[in-house]
Order: C-alpha cells, then sequence, then structure tokens
C-alpha cells in the first residue's frame, strides 16, 4: 500500500513561513532529521477563499472519489461549463492541489488538513 500524502492548508505571512524554515534549519544543523512535510501556505483568509472556492472544492472531492478525469469529462460529470472548469483545473494545478498526468487531472493527495489560526 502506498504511503498517505498530506498536504497542510495555511493561513500563513511570509514572516511565519520564514520562522518555520529556521527552526527547521537550526534543527537539522543540530543534527536532527525532519519529516518531509507538504505545505500550501496563503496569506489571508480572503486569499484561501479565492483559491478554494465551493466549486473548486466540489471538483477535488469528485476527482478524489471517482478520477482521474480529463477536463472535458469532468466537466461533464459536475455539469459545469468546460471553460469554467478549466480555469478551475488551472488554478489548482498552480496551487499543487491537482496535477496533470498525460490528457487527465488528479488529486494527489489522500488528506488535505487547513490550519486556521486566530492569534499568533
Amino acid at each position: 500500500m502506498a504511503a498517505k500524502r498530506a498536504l497542510e492548508l495555511r493561513i500563513e505571512g511570509a514572516t511565519e513561513a520564514l520562522d518555520r524554515f529556521e527552526a527547521a534549519w537550526l534543527h537539522l544543523e543540530e543534527g536532527g532529521t525532519l519529516a518531509p512535510r507538504r505545505i500550501l501556505a496563503l496569506p489571508d483568509l480572503r486569499a484561501l477563499l479565492k483559491a478554494l472556492t465551493p466549486a473548486r472544492w466540489q471538483l477535488l472531492e469528485r476527482l478524489a472519489t471517482e478520477g482521474p478525469f480529463s477536463v472535458y469529462a469532468l466537466a461533464k460529470r459536475l455539469q459545469r461549463d468546460y471553460k469554467n472548469v478549466h480555469t478551475d483545473v488551472v488554478q489548482l494545478v498552480a496551487l499543487g492541489l491537482i496535477e496533470r498526468r498525460d490528457a487527465q487531472v488528479v488529486v494527489v493527495w489522500d488528506t488535505v488538513r487547513a490550519e486556521l489560526r486566530l492569534s499568533v
């Protein structure tokens, strides 16, 4: 069985990302090891909601449960306009939430975990 792949979705500014990088760097310099982590950090809630709309989440769910599909087949399954689905696919590929493989798109994550902090 293949290892589970999890993506951490965070609202995090550049300062927090650099702090995380520095902590990891120092940990490695001290002889520690790091487990690979995959993190998608967006600067604020507005960016998160713009990037991951309800329609895009539905697309991800459909691909995760039934996919992979071509964009055309996915648009038909979702009963949505091809152009809009294509736009969503382009954005989700750019974010790293899905990948293009040959003429199809596929979800590469088993889990997407969100961390939304109210305060620092």
